[in-house]
């Protein structure tokens, strides 16, 4: 939905270009996401790119823009920052009212299927809020895909191989030297994911200690993946 007013944004700067400029090729230039929400919806910088050719400063320039695209639908102001850049506040509100209402029909659907893959924890240590974070996000994008008729597909991978398992791995081998009963003892006694969490952040600092220990990983690794059950030995 947003890209319909990121082609509406483009198309009224290229037509204020050439109408105010006088300038038939128009450089191609971006629309950017500014990284404070005070410096408005979306940021254009092509005042940089015209700067040689009019032989103006980018503020002006970009002051010049703001002036002749005028009022835009959608948009409550642009304003032209000192840095040059050509800043565009949306009337967001109206905007999410108008579709939410139904008064505006969501854009086509896309005829190919849009893979979303979230949440995804890893089975080996303790969840924490960042992946209900995630698990938010995913589902709310899901949902506004298929609410504009985009055939969607949800991935959620949990299993118990990858390099963060065989690191949990390697520092029951390596740093602490558990076999089978004495891992299951900790898994009885303890909160098993945070102990996991915490081993997890020390055989990472172990592995900076010297590259050879990333052996340890490596011969991890293929245990897992050939299924084996004891460690080689050495």
């Amino acid at each position: 939905m947003i890209l319909t007013v990121h082609h509406r944004v483009h198309d009224a700067i290229i037509g204020a270009i050439r109408q105010h400029f006088g300038l038939a090729d128009v450089p191609p230039f971006a629309i950017e996401v500014p990284p404070n929400r005070a410096l408005g919806d979306l940021a254009v910088a092509v005042a940089f790119q015209l700067a040689r050719t009019l032989r103006k400063a980018p503020r002006t320039i970009a002051q010049e823009l703001a002036a002749a695209i005028g009022e835009m639908p959608g948009v409550t102001r642009i304003v032209a920052a000192p840095n040059g850049y050509l800043n565009f506040y949306l009337e967001r509100a109206a905007f999410v009212r108008a579709r939410a209402g139904g008064e505006v029909a969501p854009e086509a659907a896309a005829s190919v299927k849009t893979i979303v893959e979230h949440t995804a924890i890893n089975p080996n240590k303790a969840a924490h809020i960042g992946h209900l974070r995630n698990a938010a996000l995913g589902d709310t994008l899901v949902r506004a895909l298929r609410f504009c008729g985009t055939p969607v597909e949800v991935q959620n991978y949990i299993d118990d191989l990858g390099v963060q398992v065989a690191d949990v791995i390697v520092g029951f081998r390596e740093l602490e030297h558990h076999d089978l009963a004495g891992i299951r003892a900790i898994a009885d006694g303890t909160r098993f994911d945070y102990y996991c969490w915490d081993l997890y952040s020390r055989v990472t600092a172990w592995y900076d200690e010297s590259r050879d220990h990333l052996d340890a990983r490596a011969r991890t690794l293929h245990d897992l993946e050939h299924g084996a059950r004891k460690p080689r030995s050495e």
